[in-house]
């Protein structure tokens, strides 16, 4: 007896000390990359101050930096070469109040982030990025998939960034789901057909980056779940709860362009939920299928006028070029718009 309680306290303890451990080590890295971010803002600030000195001079900052940075690379090696020097000087001018500077960040992010020249933009990627606790590299494939684009598609600009702010919540489902969604992080071969299994599977393996896309507030529930309707079985793919939405999603995965069958069978399984899992205290089930192509007005047209629950989103395998994807965005927010003044007309 005496050796159980000994071994409890034994475990508990060591649970303990590997918690102080673990924090006190992440401390002292997010220490050190904060002292980089320090670094790189002063050496852009003292770049900065000795052009603004030479300014009579159109070519002074270029002969400035190549001169500072083979010195700099002769005694402290390659992180202080031109290009990162100009990056530096880029910081300051775009961050010149040091104490605005955030501890939660390094500088693969500040980095990424000085390169979008639209402030609000900027702002949001920043404050999503510490929200959420971004990694560098979740940051830059934030940005390089359009988050902030794709986001805007059905929300306007104040709400994102009040939203990111903490000045209000989260009130509906397109404030977080995205239409398209970029699922490159699969790594899928390129081919013609793919079974919806072998996308499902995708999926699961990379479900922390799936978790990443889909947004905020999402955790995985299951996959495949049962669902028994009197002497009949369904499946649905994945279940997912958002906390912030305080409701499950159901995922139906379709490999191909999106029916009207599809949504009939995502409007089944929501009503279960709704039916048969929700709590009194909780919101309505939120159905999303994710589909190679889909038909925006076979979707208005099969679901109720007041839809708010059922949403129908393409996914893309790959990451398309910038262009591509600024013109794919462009295109659903016209059609959207277009929808949104004929509604407007009828109604009138």
């Amino acid at each position: 007896m005496v050796n159980e309680i000994v071994h409890i306290k034994t475990n508990n303890i060591l649970d303990d000390a590997r918690k102080i451990i673990e924090t006190a080590r992440s401390n002292a890295v997010r220490s050190v990359d904060f002292s980089r971010v320090q670094m790189y803002w002063n050496l852009g600030r003292r770049i900065f101050e000795d052009e603004q000195e030479g300014k009579e001079r159109a070519d002074y900052g270029t002969y400035l930096i190549k001169n500072l940075a083979k010195n700099l690379e002769a005694e402290y090696g390659s992180g202080f070469g031109v290009r990162q020097l100009e990056q530096a000087r880029q910081f300051y001018r775009v961050y010149p109040i040091a104490n605005a500077l955030r501890s939660q960040l390094n500088w693969s992010q500040y980095r990424a982030l000085i390169q979008i020249p639209d402030a609000e933009k900027r702002e949001y990627y920043e404050l999503e990025s510490v929200n959420n606790g971004w990694t560098g590299r979740e940051t830059e494939r934030q940005i390089n998939s359009q988050l902030y684009e794709r986001l805007l598609i059905s929300n306007d600009k104040e709400t994102l960034l009040a939203t990111a702010r903490k000045e209000r919540t989260v009130e509906k489902p397109t404030e977080i789901i995205k239409d398209p969604m970029i699922l490159e992080f699969l790594g899928l071969e390129r081919k013609p057909v793919y079974y919806e299994s072998d996308l499902e599977t995708a999926l699961i393996e990379h479900l922390q980056q799936f978790l990443l896309e889909l947004g905020n507030g999402f955790s995985f529930i299951a996959r495949q779940k049962r669902l028994l309707i009197e002497d009949d079985e369904y499946f649905a793919d994945l279940v997912f709860y958002n906390r912030l939405l305080k409701c499950f999603v159901v995922i139906e995965l379709k490999t191909h362009k999106l029916t009207h069958e599809d949504l009939g069978q995502l409007q089944m399984y929501v009503n279960y939920f709704d039916r048969n899992e929700k709590l009194p205290d909780e919101n309505p089930t939120i159905g999303i299928l994710l589909c190679t192509a889909k038909n925006d007005e076979m979707v208005k047209m099969t679901l109720p006028k007041d839809n708010k629950n059922i949403l129908a989103s393409k996914y893309e395998l790959y990451l398309p070029s910038k262009e591509a994807l600024q013109e794919e965005v462009k295109k659903l927010a016209e059609a959207q718009q277009k929808f949104d003044e004929a509604k407007d007309g009828a109604e009138k």
